[in-house]
């Protein structure tokens, strides 16, 4: 972790910003007092850069092939996505869930794969990650209709269920 010094005061010898290796938008305020004991914290100060963290980054891309029947849905359940949060930089984990009618073209399982384990260190909020999913999706496999659920799991007492569908509702 890159450091640098903020300022002297009589309590603590040195303040420095210490910067997250993984995640450059997140910052830890660590304080060493006399003894030389570490006290750490989040600076959460909330950014712009925050909001459209992860949402135009370059992933693997998404495969499919030949579609060879009509008139059926294909569910995927993804049960371990996991991301980061470019606030936090603390892990989110959760189900996503895709539902689908193939037009022309399926969704390569594989490939889906790798599209999804590339959200593991990107610092992303899981509404953006939902949305960025199907908004990929939709792009890779132009579906008839489709559907993105995000279940993720309880973090400070509250958990979140994020959906996004293609076409999107008439009217909202």
């Amino acid at each position: 972790m890159a450091s640098n010094r903020l300022k002297r005061s009589r309590k603590y010898r040195d303040i420095f910003v210490v910067h997250h290796q993984l995640n450059p938008m997140i910052d830890y305020l660590v304080l060493l007092n006399y003894d030389g004991l570490k006290e750490g914290k989040f600076m959460t100060e909330y950014k712009k850069s925050h909001a459209r963290s992860g949402i135009d980054t370059p992933l693997p891309q998404i495969e499919c092939f030949e579609n060879q029947f009509k008139n059926y849905e294909i569910t995927i359940s993804i049960p371990e996505f996991t991301s980061v949060c470019p606030r936090t930089g603390q892990p989110d984990f959760g189900t996503i869930t895709i539902r689908y009618i193939p037009n022309k073209w399926c969704v390569e399982l594989k490939s889906l794969k790798m599209y999804i384990l590339s959200f593991r260190n990107l610092g992303i909020f899981y509404e953006n990650a939902v949305n960025r999913i199907l908004r990929d999706f939709v792009k890779a496999s132009k579906p008839i209709q489709a559907v993105v659920t995000g279940q993720f799991n309880l973090r400070g007492g509250m958990k979140s269920t994020i959906e996004a569908r293609y076409p999107s509702k008439k009217g909202k």
